[in-house]
């Protein structure tokens, strides 16, 4: 029988391999799509419309959490100037994953993240913010190049590839595509 899971994702090509890895641990996966970090409604639509995308593509039940850019600035306050991977980065987890745990729990099952597969985002962060839920399960996706799958994914389903994590912070550290 499989287990469900949470998959709480930052964007479609993210979550193409995440999806993939937990299909093939026998997860049954749902898709949820929590992120108030991201800069402007725009772009929230935007990544939203890939990962719609995605989830026919695997099958997979997508459950979208309202957009509230001002709740997260709020929880992220007095840290807007902190670098990449700093504390600003903490409290944004903690901020999504509290999301994803409040939906887990409402389905009767843990959730994950996406978040552990970017090269940008320090995995043990991501598992010890994690930690402060008794509904989190840590993937670390990035083994067994996690992202390089992403990328080749994200070129085979033509999928929007952004170029910066998500908030108005994070631009001045672009990604290279």
């Amino acid at each position: 029988m499989k287990k469900s899971i949470l998959l709480h994702c930052c964007c479609a090509v993210c979550a193409s391999f995440c999806i993939e890895k937990l299909q093939s641990l026998d997860y049954d996966v749902t898709l949820f799509y929590s992120n108030s970090n991201i800069d402007t409604e725009e772009e929230f639509e935007k990544r939203l419309t890939e990962l719609k995308k995605l989830s026919k593509i695997y099958n997979c039940k997508l459950i979208v959490d309202f957009y509230d850019h001002q709740s997260w600035l709020e929880s992220i306050s007095g840290y807007e100037n902190e670098p990449e991977k700093g504390r600003r980065c903490n409290l944004c987890f903690a901020h999504n994953f509290s999301r994803a745990s409040e939906k887990a729990y409402e389905l009767g099952c843990n959730f994950t993240t996406t978040l552990s597969i970017s090269p940008h985002k320090d995995s043990n962060v991501i598992q010890n913010e994690g930690a402060c839920f008794d509904n989190f399960e840590f993937f670390n996706f990035k083994k067994q190049n996690g992202f390089m799958e992403t990328l080749i994914l994200a070129k085979n389903y033509n999928l929007y590839r952004q170029n910066y994590c998500g908030c108005e912070f994070s631009k001045g550290h672009l990604i290279e595509k």
